[in-house]
C-alpha cells in the first residue's frame, strides 16, 4: 500500500484529492489541516487524521516533515497556496526522508503566484492582457477604461476591483504592490492541466463556471474547445509545469483566449474534471512514483451542480483543540469542564 498525506483537508481541493485517492485500492490516505473542524479530515479513519500549524507558521514545514517520517508517507499532496512554495523549497529534504512531493517545482510555483512574473513569462507564447505594476511609469497612461486592479500576489478574487477612470487609477497607491491590467470582455474559463515529470501535457480540461459561491464553482460544465486546450497547454509549457495546475483564461474582444492567472495546485472544482474522465490526482500519484501514465487522456463534456454534504461521527472522534480541550459531550466533557 502507498501512504499519501493530503494537507488542506478543509478546502474543496483537499476533499477532491482525498476522495479520488480513496477510490484506489492501493492507497492509504492520511488527511491534515490546521483546523480540527476541517471536513475531509473525517473522511479518513481516526488513526490517519492529523493537525498541523498554519501554512505561514515558522514550524509548519518541520511539523509536516516529522509527520511524514513518523507515518511513513510516500507521497505528499499540498492543496493550499501558502503551503506550496514552502514545501517545494523542502522537496529534497522530504525526498531524503522518503517522501515525494506531488506539486510543481518551486520555480513554477513562484512564477505562477507572482502575476507580473507570470504575465512576462507567457507574453511571447499566448495572448496576455497588458499588465503593469502600479507606481511605475508604464502604468500611468495608455489605458482603455475600465481596467482591473488586482494584488500582484494572492489567490482568488480577493482585492480585485474595477477602475473606471484615469483619475481613479491615479488614486491607487503603489505601496500595496498592485497590478493594473487590461479588462477583457469575453467569457472566462478554467482549464485544469496535468503535465508529466518531463513537462509533456497529458490532459487539459476546459470548464466554464456557471455559478460561483464564495469563490468556489457550484455549477459548471466541461467544454470541448481546441483553442482553449492549446492555449492552456502552451501556458503550462511556458511555466515549466510538471504536475497539476489550473489555468484561467478569458476571451478578448476578438474572441482570442488570453491568460488571466495560473493556480499551481489542484483546484476546488476538480471533481468535475475527474467525472469527465481525467482523474488528475490518481494520475499524478502514478507519475510521481515513476509508474507508466498515458501520453494523452481525453475528456467528455459533462455538467455538474454541487450541494453541501454532512459527515457524521462519534463525539469522541472529534480531534481536540491545540490546547487539548474537547467538544462538549462525550467521554472527555467532564474533565474539560472541571468535573462540573
Amino acid at each position: 500500500m502507498t501512504r499519501v498525506l493530503v494537507t488542506g483537508a478543509g478546502g474543496p481541493a483537499g476533499v477532491a484529492v482525498i476522495r479520488s485517492l480513496q477510490r484506489r485500492g492501493d492507497v492509504e490516505v492520511y488527511a491534515a489541516d490546521m483546523d480540527r473542524w476541517a471536513s475531509a479530515i473525517y473522511l479518513v479513519p481516526p488513526e490517519r487524521r492529523r493537525l498541523v500549524p498554519a501554512g505561514r507558521a515558522p514550524e509548519f514545514v518541520d511539523v509536516v516533515r516529522a509527520l511524514c517520517r513518523d507515518d511513513g508517507i510516500d507521497v505528499l499532496y499540498p492543496t493550499v497556496d501558502v503551503e506550496l512554495p514552502r514545501l517545494a523549497a523542502a522537496r529534497d529534504d522530504l525526498a531524503a526522508d522518503g517522501t515525494l512531493l506531488a506539486s510543481p517545482t518551486l520555480g513554477t510555483i513562484e512564477t505562477c503566484l507572482d502575476k507580473l512574473a507570470l504575465a512576462r513569462a507567457c507574453a511571447r507564447t499566448v495572448r496576455v492582457p497588458r499588465t503593469e505594476l502600479v507606481g511605475t511609469p508604464e502604468a500611468i497612461s495608455g489605458w482603455d477604461f475600465p481596467v482591473i486592479v488586482k494584488p500582484r500576489r494572492g489567490a482568488g478574487s480577493r482585492g480585485v476591483r474595477t477602475v473606471f477612470t484615469a483619475a481613479e487609477l491615479d488614486a491607487v497607491h503603489a505601496e500595496e504592490d498592485l497590478l493594473v491590467q487590461e479588462m477583457l470582455p469575453g467569457d472566462e474559463y478554467s482549464v485544469d492541466v496535468l503535465a508529466g515529470p518531463d513537462g509533456q501535457v497529458i490532459a487539459a480540461v476546459p470548464r466554464a463556471r456557471l455559478r460561483v459561491d464564495s469563490g468556489v464553482a457550484v455549477a459548471g460544465v466541461t467544454v470541448r474547445d481546441d483553442e482553449l486546450v492549446a492555449t492552456a497547454s502552451a501556458v503550462a509549457r511556458a511555466v515549466g509545469l510538471t504536475s497539476v495546475a489550473n489555468v484561467q483564461l478569458k476571451r478578448d474582444a476578438d474572441g482570442t483566449p488570453a491568460l488571466l492567472e495560473v493556480n499551481p495546485r489542484f483546484p476546488g472544482a476538480m471533481p468535475l474534471t475527474i467525472a469527465a474522465g481525467v482523474d488528475m490526482p490518481s494520475l499524478t500519484l502514478d507519475a510521481v512514483l515513476g509508474r507508466p501514465v498515458p501520453e494523452r487522456v481525453d475528456f467528455a463534456e459533462i455538467a455538474n451542480v454541487r450541494y453541501l454534504e454532512d459527515v457524521f461521527l462519534p463525539v469522541d472522534e472529534v480531534l481536540p483543540a491545540p490546547d487539548g480541550t474537547h467538544v462538549p459531550g462525550g467521554a472527555h466533557a467532564g474533565a474539560d469542564a472541571g468535573g462540573a
